[in-house]
């Protein structure tokens, strides 16, 4: 009998301490297991980086916040693809190049989300802001959606962006480079930018979404646009200094003035828009 229990109780020893074995091993197990989801998490945190956004509005956001500006805008950005012909894409990728995603000095103080100017036919509130010169005017809207209007109308009609509207509205990088060709911004590397936000974002699939709901494209029909407003020749001034102050290439310039060449004088008057 007492080798029995002998036997016994060693064995439930052996039982317990293999049982206590098992708890531990769980434990770490359960512990490394917490550890490499916080490292994952933490890993995808990472992951997060800002992008750079440099146009009208120098800042630097989050993929986060540019999904918030995508969703917030991209019924508006497709619903003027529908109206005008322009690729929602390309309009998403203008506005969160130009905002900054809607953190920009110029879209929180004036909701002016694609950096337009006010140019010489502008009857709207304003706001300075320093671009490519000192306490430039730039146009002030009441809301974000009255901005993307207006850039709608922006671009058709000008006729210096008229060539895009025979563009295939799925070709966003010819979009991009045909909005670069016409001088929508200086910056050399514009067009590259908006097709890397457009890419990096998926925002290609907004067109895809107009387009495949038996969308069938009108040309609008172009605005006659007012040349009554002059300007004063003076020190200092040139055709392209005068073309981008008033938001004109110069060759529309040269057309509308019946100038053959590129000299100008001192108090000589100029129709602009």
């Amino acid at each position: 009998m007492q080798k029995i229990l002998l036997v016994l109780i060693i064995l439930c020893c052996v039982g317990c301490s293999s049982a206590r074995n098992n708890t531990t091993r769980e434990k770490i197990r359960s512990e490394y297991s917490d550890k490499n989801k916080k490292s994952k998490s933490a890993s995808k945190s990472t992951k997060r980086k800002s992008e750079k956004l440099e146009a009208t509005s120098k800042v630097s956001v989050t993929n986060i916040t540019v999904q918030e500006y995508i969703d917030t805008y991209k019924f508006v950005a497709m619903d003027n693809m529908k109206m005008f012909g322009i690729p929602a894409s390309i309009k998403l990728a203008q506005g969160i190049l130009e905002s900054g995603s809607g953190t920009g000095t110029l879209s929180r103080e004036a909701n002016n989300h694609f950096g337009i100017k006010c140019a010489g036919n502008w009857d709207g509130e304003s706001v300075a802001f320093t671009d490519d010169a000192p306490d430039e005017c730039f146009r002030k809207y009441k809301s974000p959606l009255e901005s993307f209007s207006d850039h709608s109308n922006f671009l058709v009609n000008r006729s210096r962006y008229q060539q895009l509207f025979s563009l295939d509205k799925k070709d966003y990088v010819a979009w991009a480079n045909g909005l670069k060709n016409a001088g929508y911004a200086t910056d050399p590397k514009y067009a590259q930018k908006l097709i890397d936000i457009i890419e990096r974002h998926e925002l290609y699939k907004y067109d895809n979404l107009v387009l495949g709901n038996d969308y069938k494209y009108e040309v609008p029909k172009k605005q006659k646009i007012n040349y009554s407003n002059e300007y004063k020749i003076s020190q200092g001034d040139t055709l392209y200094s005068i073309s981008r102050r008033f938001n004109m290439t110069v060759d529309e310039l040269k057309e509308i003035n019946n100038i053959t060449d590129n000299n100008i004088k001192i108090g000589q008057t100029l129709k602009v828009k």
